[in-house]
């Protein structure tokens, strides 16, 4: 192998972290790692304010994209053996930085005939997003030999809680002094090293054999939670109708309030509903959703 490119957008440092981390095998083998950081014309900001935070969600769940800065010359002149691209999750999609290069032109340049890993870290649905980053790297031409999906491994109201206070403070510390920090834990940040281990013995073997994502899966690499798994099937369905509805819309700000107070009935009150008919109904459908939770795991 001759060079690695790690293609990447962050707001807050973490997937930066997590990508370093991951690549250290390659580089400790002389193997030279370029970094491409995606920069959008119009930076979003960080930390979010209210009215931005919400106001991307048409544009990002519907996948559409904005005007991003070209890519350096020397990144876009240079041949890589292996694609490592790094994404943030927003409203069960792709960031839309990251929508924004996979749908340009820029992304073929860089992607068509390559091996590609994906490397996300989200709070804890990441799913649906990563369908849709699929597709369109299939479309560039791309070939996904690996998928690792990091999230915060805390109980999922907690991480609503600790999640908020990140995004909306920037500051990663422990909300009111006694929840857990949000985010990736840094256990599982420094951990991504493994993960490079993994694809770097693939890769000099000469070929990225099936069983790199099997070994991944059983490293603690992808966790799927059955529960999670179905609340983001129906959770896409309903984010699509929110979606279409306010995009373009005359009422654009009020329809993203009405959004926005849906959203948190549907964290706080429905929820914790559907989770208490979800486990009792969860015997008599046992072995379809382990089935489904392995077939999505082992998914690149």
């Amino acid at each position: 192998m001759k060079r690695i490119l790690v293609i990447y957008y962050t707001q807050s440092g973490q997937l930066k972290e997590i990508a370093d981390n991951f690549v250290a095998p390659f580089q400790k083998q002389g193997i030279p790692v370029d970094f491409y950081e995606i920069q959008m014309e119009t930076p979003y900001s960080f930390p979010w304010t209210n009215e931005s935070f919400f106001g991307a969600f048409p544009e990002s769940f519907l996948e559409l994209p904005q005007p991003i800065k070209a890519m350096p010359p020397d990144i876009e002149t240079q041949e890589y053996d292996l694609v490592v691209l790094a994404y943030q999750v927003w409203y069960l999609s792709p960031s839309i930085p990251v929508t924004s290069f996979l749908k340009s032109e820029q992304a073929r340049v860089l992607l068509e005939g390559k091996p590609v890993v994906t490397l996300s870290g989200t709070r804890n649905m990441w799913i649906k997003a990563q369908e849709k980053v699929r597709n369109m790297l299939v479309k560039k031409g791309a070939r996904i030999v690996a998928n690792i999906a990091l999230t915060d491994r805390h109980y999922n109201h907690i991480s609503v809680l600790t999640i908020v206070h990140w995004l909306f403070t920037g500051k990663k510390d422990k909300y009111l002094g006694i929840f857990p920090l949000p985010g990736v834990s840094q256990k599982d940040i420094t951990n991504a090293t493994q993960y490079g281990e993994l694809v770097l013995n693939h890769s000099q073997k000469g070929e990225y054999q099936q069983s790199l994502q099997k070994e991944i899966v059983a490293q603690g690499g992808v966790q799927v939670k059955p529960f999670l798994l179905s609340a983001e099937k129906k959770a896409n369905r309903l984010f699509g109708i929110w979606a279409r509805a306010i995009y373009q819309s005359p009422r654009r700000k009020f329809l993203l309030k009405c959004f926005h107070a849906y959203l948190y009935f549907a964290i706080w009150i429905l929820m914790p509903i559907v989770w208490l008919f979800y486990w009792l109904t969860y015997p008599l459908f046992y072995r379809k959703i382990r089935r489904d939770c392995k077939e999505v795991a082992e998914r690149c």
